[in-house]
């Protein structure tokens, strides 16, 4: 499938690979907001729920301040400096455009429960290879969508909620020789190993 950054949008939460034993882990992105004063710089930097980190902008060049919170580990932040809330942090309602710095957390049932720098597709828990290619899914939703649109004799792009994603589905997976063997596959991935 194309690369996550040609193409919009990636949800906040998707399923990897666990980093420790290798299972279906949930992956939560974390939330990046600028400091807008540096007077405030100092109490960003102490707060036991947001880290601080002095970033780059790659388009200007020019540096920004920011604090990042780990929804996916903590509650909603609180004792903020004057001019910022909680909801400053929250999760937009629209998808994500692309994976950008990568920044989250990882929670799994092994107990792993950590800040985690996402290497997407490649940690991708619902994934295939078919002729030398790999075809993903953000979760287990995305997946059975993929299955459903691959199989599917007609495909309407509107009858799926994941159709951003399914847009990009390379032309190996839909042939129709490929049909079977794909949602074979895909099948597999939904029942696990």
């Amino acid at each position: 499938m194309t690369h996550p950054a040609e193409w919009n949008p990636i949800p906040h939460r998707l399923e990897i690979l666990c980093p420790h034993c290798q299972s279906c882990a949930a992956f939560e992105f974390a939330e990046v907001v600028r400091i807008q004063k540096k007077s405030d710089i100092h109490a960003f930097e102490d707060h036991p729920q947001l880290e601080y980190h002095r970033l780059s902008d790659p388009r200007s060049g020019q540096d920004w301040h920011a604090a990042v919170h780990f929804p996916g580990l903590q509650g909603p932040p609180h004792d903020l400096p004057h001019g910022y809330t909680a909801s400053d942090w929250e999760h937009s309602p629209y998808l994500r455009g692309e994976v950008g710095l990568g920044w989250g957390s990882v929670r799994c049932g092994c107990g792993v429960r950590q800040k985690h720098t996402l290497q997407w597709p490649k940690e991708a828990y619902f994934q295939i290879e078919y002729r030398g290619q790999s075809l993903w899914a953000f979760h287990r939703e995305s997946v059975i969508d993929l299955r459903n649109y691959i199989q599917a004799a007609h495909r309407n792009l509107e009858d799926y909620r994941w159709r951003a994603m399914l847009r990009h589905v390379p032309s190996v997976f839909l042939a129709a020789k490929a049909r079977k063997t794909v949602v074979k596959r895909l099948d597999r991935c939904l029942t696990g190993p």
